[in-house]
Parts: C-alpha cells; sequence; structure tokens
C-alpha cells in the first residue's frame, strides 16, 4: 500500500481561504514576501505552507486499513505515539500552519463582517492573533514533521524531506517549505524571478537579519554618490522635500500645431474632506502661445479637476475647444517622435507641517528639467559606450503592444530625459561600488548585498517611469505595475531623484530582508533555529528539464502560470535589461541572456504565433489551418505536460504532486488536466481555497476567488475506459463536489471549478478514457478532458438552478434559465464569451439565440455583455405593451421597466393584465433572479440596478420571498441545493 498524504485525506480548506484572504486583506501590510520585487501573481503564504505541509505529512489510517495493512499499521502506530487521536493531529497542523488553538479564522471574519455592516468596532483585530503567515514554525515542530515524514516515507531516519517547485516564480511556496524545515529546491526560468528567488530564500537564510545593516550602510554610500550628481537638476526651496513632479503627455494640436497636454482629468489632490481638494487650471494666452499652469484648491478644484483633454480615446485641444483628435492620430505623433510632455505642477512636504502641497512649476523647474536633457544627451554615449543604456528593442508582444502603438520602441524609452539621466547615474554608481563591497564584506556577504541593491535599484525604475500615474486620492506616485501590463500614463509622476528616491529605495530593501528573515529565523536567531531550517537551492532553467536525478524528490508543490492570464517574460523585460547591468559582476547567473526567454515560457501568448498561424481567426477556415491562439494553447499545453513528466521523473514512487491552479475558462482546466493525466498522474483529491479577495473591480471583470489544490500521485497500471461506460460516475463526482463545497460557502464560478478536480479524478483513475470513435490516424480516439467538464458544468447548472429557488424544482425556459445561470455563474455583468458559449451548450441552447434572436448578451472583442431590460428594449426585443412574452425573463423584464418607470400602480395594473400577480412560478422566478443577480452595494447604493428593483418588486408585490443574506456577511447561508 502507498501511503496517503495528510491532504489525501484531509485539508481545512475554509480556514485556510480565511487566513489567505486576511493576509490580503491590507495592501499596507503585504507579507514581506511580496514586495521584495515586482512579480506577478504571487500565491498566499498560509494556502502554500498548508499545501507543503499537508502534502508532506502522512494521512491517519483508519483501524480497518490498519488491520489490513502492514504500511497503514505502522503508521497509525507512529501517529498514536505522538498524538492522543486524529482530531489532536488536525489541530496541531493548524497551529503549525499559524492558526492557535480555540481560534476560527472563517467565525472571525463573520463576525467582523457582521460587525462592520452594524457600525460596531471589535476589540483588536477580530481575530484574537496575529495573521498565521507571521508565525514561524518552531524547532521542536520542524523535528516532528520531519519524524512524521519518515512514517509515510518508511525511513529509519528522520532526514528532511525535500520539496520541490519546478515554476518558482515570487518564491511563496520554496518560502514557506524553507520555513518547514524542507530540503527546498525553487526552478525557474525566468533570470529576474530567479534573482528574486535567490534574495528571499538563499541571502535570507544565510545571513539573517544583521544583514539589514549593511544594506543601510552600504545603499548611504551609494546616496551621498547619487546626490553629489544628480542634485543640481532637482531644485527645491531650503525648507522643501519634493514629493513628485506631475507631468503631461502632449502632442501637437492639429490646427496650431501647439503641443496640447492630455490628461483624463486635471486634479491633485482628492482626499475625502472636499475643502482640501486641489486641482490644476490650464490658463492658456492665444497670443503668446503659453500655457500656464495654476494651482486651484477648495470648492473650485472640482470644476477644473473633472476638466478633461482626453477621454474615451478622444484628445480635445486647449487652443481650439473646438478641435479634437482621435487616438489614431495621437499614436501617429507618438511613433514619428512628436510626443512630449508639460510639467503641471510640483508636490512638496514642507519641514514642520504635515501633509503635502502644490505649487505651480517655475522657471527654474522646467529649465533643471531641460538641463538634465542636455546632460543626458552629453553622457549618454559613453554610458553606450559602456553597454550601461538599455536601447534593447521592446519585441512585439501581448502585453509589450500598447507602449510600441505609443512610440515607446526601446526599453529606454521608458522614462522620461531626466529620469533616465537619474536611473542611469543610480546605475553605474551602483556598479562603482560593487567592488569595494566585495573587499571590505567578503565576497558570499558582499554578494548578498548587491543583490539587495539591485532590489532597490529596480524598485526605482518601478516608481520612476512614464508609466508612474499619478494617485490624487492619495497625493503620491504609483508604480509602473499597477496593473499586469504596461498601460500608458497621459499624466504620470516624476521622483525627486537626487534626495529622496536612493534613501526610500535603500531603507525598504534593509527594511523587508529584516522582516523577512524575522519570518525564517524568528526574532532573536538561535542555533537551533539554524539547525532546522531547510537548506534552499535556486535552478535556473525550464521546468521541462530540472537538473535533478530520478527520483530524488520528495513532494512537488507548484503554481504553475495559469493559462494566458500573466504574460511573466514580456513584463519582466522592464526589469531584465537593467539587472543584467546591475549583476553581471557579482550574479553572472542572472545576466546571460540577451533578453527573457518567451518561447520557452509556459504561457498561452498568441503573440508569439501571429506570424505562423495559417487562419485569422475570423469567416471560414479551411480543414487543418489554425489561428494564433489555437497554436499558442497547443504550445501551452505540450510544455505543461513536459514538465509534469519532468516532475513525475523527479518524484520518488511514493512522492507527492500538489498543484495550485485557478481560471475560469474550462479551456484552462482542459489544457491543466491533459497535462496531468498524459504526464502520469492520478488526481488523488481536489481542495477549493478562498485566496483572492473580491473587489468591485474583480466583479466587473468575473475574477475567480478560489484557487485549486490537485494532490496527485504516479498513477499505476489502468484499465482504459470508454466514455460512455464512465459518464455516470463523472456526474456523480460533480453532483457529490457541489453537495460537499456548497456547504462551504461557495458559489457561482467558483463552485463550478471545485468540481473540476474530483471530475479529472475519474478520468485518471480511467485513463485512458476513449470516445468510441477513431482518430485521423485510425486508432481510438482519446477523450479530451472538457468533455468531462462540460458535462460536470451541465450537471452543477442543474443543481445551481435549483438552489437559486431553495431546493426546490421549477420548469422555467431556457432561456431564462440561461439569464439566470449567467448571473449566479458569474456575478458579473461582463465575462468572455467562451464562457458564455459553454453555458449555453449546457442549458442545450445555441448561442446565437442567446445573443441575436433574445438579445440578452451583446457579444465583442472576446467579452459577453448582460444587457439589462432597458437596453433589450432599445435593441428591439422587449415591449413593456405587449400582451404576451415568448420567455419568462422577457415578463420579468417587462415587470421591471414598469415599476421603474412608472411605479408601484402601474406595476400592480400590468401584472393584474397579465395574470402573474399570484401565479407560483412567475414569484419562484422572481426568487431565483433575486438570488441569482448580485446584491454587492457601495456607498450603501446597489452596485447592479436590476439588483435595486428587484429588491423594490420583492418589497412591493413578493414579501413572502424570503431575501437573500448579506453578500458582506460571511457566514452568508449557501444555497439549498437538494
Amino acid at each position: 500500500m502507498t501511503v496517503p498524504s495528510l491532504i489525501d485525506q484531509w485539508f481545512p480548506a475554509q480556514k485556510i481561504g480565511a487566513e489567505s484572504l486576511r493576509e490580503r486583506g491590507s495592501a499596507t501590510a503585504l507579507p514581506p514576501v511580496n514586495v521584495v520585487h515586482v512579480w506577478w501573481a504571487r500565491r498566499p503564504l498560509s494556502a502554500s505552507r498548508a499545501a507543503v505541509l499537508g502534502s508532506v505529512l502522512p494521512a491517519w489510517p483508519t483501524k480497518s486499513e490498519a488491520a489490513a495493512d502492514e504500511d497503514a499499521r505502522r503508521v497509525r502506530d507512529g501517529l498514536i505515539a505522538e498524538f492522543s487521536d486524529e482530531t489532536a493531529y488536525h489541530q496541531w497542523f493548524l497551529e503549525v500552519v499559524g492558526i492557535p488553538k480555540g481560534k476560527d479564522p472563517v467565525r472571525a471574519r463573520a463576525a467582523i463582517a457582521s460587525a462592520n455592516v452594524n457600525g460596531i468596532k471589535l476589540k483588536g483585530n477580530g481575530y484574537g492573533y496575529d495573521r498565521a503567515f507571521t508565525r514561524s514554525p518552531q524547532p521542536d515542530e520542524i523535528a516532528r514533521i520531519r519524524r512524521l515524514y519518515a512514517l509515510r516515507a518508511d525511513s529509519a531516519t528522520d532526514k528532511a524531506p525535500t520539496v520541490l517547485d519546478p515554476f518558482a516564480g515570487g518564491g511563496s511556496i520554496p518560502f514557506e517549505a524553507m520555513r518547514l524545515g524542507c530540503n527546498t529546491i525553487a526552478n525557474e526560468l525566468n533570470p529576474v524571478a530567479s534573482a528574486i528567488l535567490q534574495g528571499t530564500l538563499g541571502v535570507v537564510h544565510d545571513f539573517g537579519p544583521d544583514l539589514a545593516g549593511d544594506i543601510r550602510q552600504w545603499g548611504m554610500v551609494w546616496s551621498v554618490a547619487v546626490r553629489s550628481r544628480l542634485d543640481e537638476f532637482f531644485p527645491r526651496a531650503a525648507n522643501h522635500a519634493i514629493a513628485g513632479y506631475i507631468w503631461a503627455f502632449t502632442v501637437p494640436c492639429p490646427t496650431t500645431g501647439r503641443p496640447t497636454p492630455l490628461a483624463p482629468n486635471l486634479w491633485l489632490a482628492r482626499p475625502a474632506t472636499a475643502d482640501k481638494h486641489v486641482a490644476v487650471r490650464l490658463d492658456v494666452d492665444q497670443d503668446a502661445g503659453t500655457i500656464v499652469p495654476v494651482i486651484v484648491e477648495g470648492a473650485m478644484a472640482a470644476h477644473y479637476g473633472e476638466r478633461a483633454t482626453y477621454k474615451n480615446g478622444v484628445g480635445e485641444s486647449v487652443w481650439s475647444r473646438d478641435t479634437t483628435f482621435n487616438g489614431e492620430y495621437i499614436e501617429k505623433r507618438a511613433k514619428a517622435e512628436q510626443g512630449g510632455y508639460m510639467l503641471l505642477a510640483v508636490c512638496y512636504e514642507e519641514a514642520g507641517s504635515k501633509g503635502r502641497r502644490f505649487r505651480a512649476p517655475t522657471e527654474a523647474d522646467v529649465a533643471a528639467a531641460a538641463a538634465a536633457e542636455k546632460e543626458l544627451a552629453r553622457l549618454r554615449p559613453g554610458w553606450e559606450i559602456d553597454g550601461l543604456v538599455c536601447d534593447e528593442p521592446i519585441e512585439p508582444g501581448h502585453k509589450t503592444d500598447e507602449p510600441l502603438r505609443m512610440g515607446i520602441q526601446r526599453w529606454s524609452d521608458m522614462f522620461l530625459p531626466r529620469q533616465l539621466l537619474a536611473n542611469l547615474v543610480i546605475l553605474e554608481e551602483l556598479v562603482r561600488l560593487q567592488p569595494r563591497m566585495l573587499q571590505e564584506l567578503g565576497d558570499a556577504r558582499g554578494r548578498a548585498v548587491a543583490l539587495q541593491l539591485a532590489y532597490a535599484l529596480d524598485r526605482c525604475l518601478n516608481y520612476n517611469s512614464r508609466l508612474c500615474g499619478w494617485h490624487p486620492t492619495r497625493s503620491m506616485i504609483g508604480n509602473t505595475f499597477d496593473r499586469h501590463d504596461f498601460a500608458f500614463k497621459w499624466t504620470c509622476g516624476e521622483f525627486d531623484a537626487a534626495r529622496v528616491l536612493i534613501p526610500w529605495v535603500v531603507e525598504k530593501a534593509a527594511s523587508i530582508h529584516r522582516q523577512l528573515s524575522k519570518l525564517v529565523h524568528g526574532v532573536q536567531p538561535t542555533t537551533t533555529n539554524e539547525e532546522v531550517l531547510g537548506r534552499p537551492e535556486v535552478l535556473r532553467g525550464s521546468a521541462t528539464s530540472v537538473n535533478l536525478a530520478a527520483g530524488t524528490v520528495d513532494v512537488v508543490v507548484t503554481d504553475p502560470p495559469y493559462y494566458n492570464n500573466v504574460m511573466y517574460a514580456e513584463l519582466s523585460d522592464f526589469f531584465y535589461v537593467w539587472l543584467k547591468r546591475s549583476l553581471p559582476l557579482v550574479w553572472p547567473q542572472f545576466c546571460d541572456l540577451p533578453i527573457t526567454d518567451k518561447q520557452a515560457e509556459a504561457v498561452a501568448n498568441p503573440s508569439l504565433f501571429k506570424a505562423v498561424a495559417t487562419h485569422s481567426g475570423r469567416g471560414k477556415r479551411a480543414a487543418g489551418t489554425k489561428t494564433a491562439d489555437e497554436l499558442a494553447d497547443t504550445h501551452y499545453e505540450d510544455l505543461l505536460t513536459r514538465a509534469f513528466r519532468e516532475a513525475h521523473r523527479v518524484l520518488r514512487p511514493t512522492g507527492v504532486l500538489n498543484v495550485m491552479f485557478t481560471h475560469k475558462r474550462v479551456d484552462a482546466w482542459d489544457t491543466l488536466g491533459a497535462a496531468l493525466l498524459n504526464a502520469g498522474f492520478a488526481i488523488a483529491s481536489s481542495w477549493p481555497v478562498a485566496t483572492e479577495a473580491e473587489s468591485l473591480n474583480q466583479a466587473k471583470k468575473n475574477s475567480a476567488q478560489s484557487t485549486i489544490l490537485l494532490n496527485c500521485h504516479k498513477r499505476g497500471d489502468t484499465t482504459p475506459a470508454y466514455w460512455n461506460d464512465i459518464r455516470r460516475e463523472v456526474e456523480q463526482a460533480a453532483v457529490e463536489a457541489v453537495q460537499r463545497f456548497s456547504g462551504h460557502g461557495l458559489r457561482g464560478i467558483d463552485l463550478t471549478l471545485a468540481t473540476y478536480g474530483p471530475v479529472l479524478a475519474v478520468l485518471s483513475r480511467n485513463w485512458p478514457v476513449y470516445t468510441g470513435q477513431l482518430d485521423p490516424d485510425g486508432a481510438p480516439e482519446v477523450l479530451r478532458p472538457d468533455v468531462a467538464l462540460d458535462l460536470a458544468r451541465e450537471k452543477v447548472a442543474a443543481l445551481k438552478k435549483r438552489g437559486l429557488l431553495g431546493g426546490k424544482d421549477v420548469d422555467f425556459d431556457r432561456i431564462t434559465d440561461w439569464w439566470l445561470l449567467a448571473w449566479s455563474d458569474f456575478q458579473a455583468a461582463e465575462f468572455p464569451a467562451p464562457e458564455a458559449l459553454k453555458l449555453s451548450l449546457a442549458t442545450h441552447l445555441d448561442l446565437d439565440t442567446v445573443a441575436k434572436t433574445h438579445k440578452l448578451i451583446r457579444t465583442s472583442s472576446g467579452k459577453a455583455t448582460l444587457l439589462t431590460p432597458a437596453q433589450r428594449r432599445t435593441a428591439k426585443r422587449l415591449d413593456v405593451d405587449a400582451t404576451s412574452y415568448d420567455t419568462l425573463i422577457d415578463s420579468l423584464h417587462a415587470l421591471m421597466l414598469v415599476y421603474e418607470e412608472d411605479g408601484t400602480r402601474a406595476a400592480q395594473a400590468w401584472l393584474s393584465r397579465h395574470n402573474l400577480g399570484h401565479d407560483a412560478r412567475f414569484a419562484a422566478l422572481v426568487r431565483a433572479a433575486l438570488y441569482a443577480v448580485p446584491r454587492r452595494k457601495q456607498n450603501g447604493v446597489f452596485v447592479r440596478p436590476e439588483a435595486r428593483v428587484l429588491d423594490s418588486l420583492r418589497s412591493a408585490f413578493f414579501d413572502d420571498v424570503p431575501l437573500p443574506a448579506d453578500p458582506d456577511e460571511a457566514t452568508a447561508a449557501a444555497p439549498t441545493l437538494f
């Protein structure tokens, strides 16, 4: 018998989810792992630690299992020697994760949500303990973990288990594996992520918190050198500290040829109190041909703050209000290098005063920026000879096309002239400092400090580029990567790089390193701590070919790239072109590529295949042709399959693979499932863990909130099956998953996702599964996982409808079912068009029937948008005066329009005229709609107008329909499905 891991049998998914949400609940108090350096889509530490621990520890065998199998008996006896019973074992697991005995983060979140709704202020943090990730595993706990793993591995020695993350990325999983005392291997293809991992794991492990002092000391030397060279280019009053320069992008006015600034708004400060609002007024002198910015405060600020010279892709000239121009004109001027920047305002802090103030730019400010541009021109040739200027061309790509459209052709173009001057001086002084650091600190310690200061340089770049917006609500500069793209900023902020920037980034680097070290070594490091810490190792390379011997890894826990969610290589080039110039002396292994490797990256990036695609994706197509999207999907699946095969190779026979994955699209899960199955794995268990806190922005984009943990083992011999033979088993697995996880509070798309693991598990027990048809080569055709996933979705759709009706079965019509399930599933008006298609298949409809015949949605640019009743009427698909309706949703939408526009009496007359006032089926529809449409509120008002009208209809005519639980209540009752 292969001894299963604990996560095969038991996992406290709800509590880990609550802690994961808590961990990310404050943007100003994120774990230090998240802020070492920019990286995208990090997993929460709480979920990562729990996944590693659950994969390493053995399951608790039952008495019957122990009686029947010697291995199970040995493990059970060993566990009983450590714990009084299984409950005590589970409680100890929670304590190691960081959840104390007697504490329940799920209930705590519910109590906090209830208190917030009722305006009650709770004592402390509401949980009664600090965030779970802040508790470091203790030496005795690490020793016990090793003893328990020895039981599962049938080892005579209590050695540290070896844990591999082949897609280590930002390092959450290997960081927690190291804290748990595991020998940790972090493999990563991307050189930027590899450098981040070296500092997060190796430097923290080897040097601990004391290194922070060296970072500050050498950072001060660096800062003094930079200030002496840049001070003249940043003038200031004697008692002022510059907090930011605010610039606006300009293009020539089509009529006058004069530079006209483009700004979506002219706000400088927009705090909660209106009397502290600040904006810019642009005074235009037509005769002189000048624009003079004027600072406007208080009540008048709103008038000028909302003034836009660029909105919805259209620019308006300040020289001629009748002159407007479109985005094509703007892009054409930008590409012709006719774009420029105008200084709008200077933000400063005055010594002895609180808060930030603003002033109009002076002649000295403008002259200093011009002088910096001249200095850049003077120094640039020498820097180019020395190879310091990042003049590599920006490659066209999925995310890089936007800056290319705006004339940003090279990575050095990402910066204003003064920003580029400052950043190059900062780089040059850092490189000059490195030989001294190595000499005075010693090679190993000097390299560690140099790496941390390279992080500081990258923080300079992130906060001092043309893509750094100005945030008026907080009166501060934003960062380049406030989103996972290169979004162009029409107004941008610039740091005082002479006096403010370096001290800030150095202190950040030192502070973050110290915080990380405390999590690893404890507040007071001891020899005992050092002895039990896991030994980390960072490998550079593809997950498809890891530099490890076969059968040498105990556990693989990984968070692979999520299909097409993030284009890591494209984004990280922004940093890599500087990193390869700041680190070659000290960390040459992170500087050996001309640019990051896009072809070997396991993401579905259609931009890589545009040149070789044989079909555009539009219109009729010949047999055998492929779109760029399809080629990208095939490439992603191939790399993922090869990566999982490599994991299979390096794992011991009893090894565990735990995959974290979240994506709302079925095709992403189809690809993941096929990769796992074809790599030789069987899925033993799956657990949905809430890891993504919902925001209004996420709600609009229909983001999944749950990460699914798929726990896998090497698959033994299986008997191939035919789809018809296991179809019922797949349906039953989906039903059982819905029963189980709806009780955990999952709903919408997350409940659907929770069924995918159990469904894939059925396939893995019978793989390969044949369709009963022959493929083009005449061999038995192997089933694609999406066939089973679609069946599960169909089954879940029926159960969700029942849940909306309080566990009852009511027959509406397919169009009405589709509308209800769209709202219930996606919890948003906008969602991907392929998902609209999947839902139509689940409800046995043609998507054209939904979109064109009934006009429930509008599809455009790969998106589907649910239309409001008013929009459907405008589209001539809804008539409130009709005598009858084809579908029940038409009836409900007509009533909603009558009530909203004509009031209660008109709505009552409409109900009577259509004999629906006492119609049980119509009342059931009102209930289902009330529960399906999201009831989120902003400032006490429903975000969705449909929710507001439905709520009013219930109060007026259907008061016997129970009101849904407040969405802000974490304990909102799950729908009754059976």
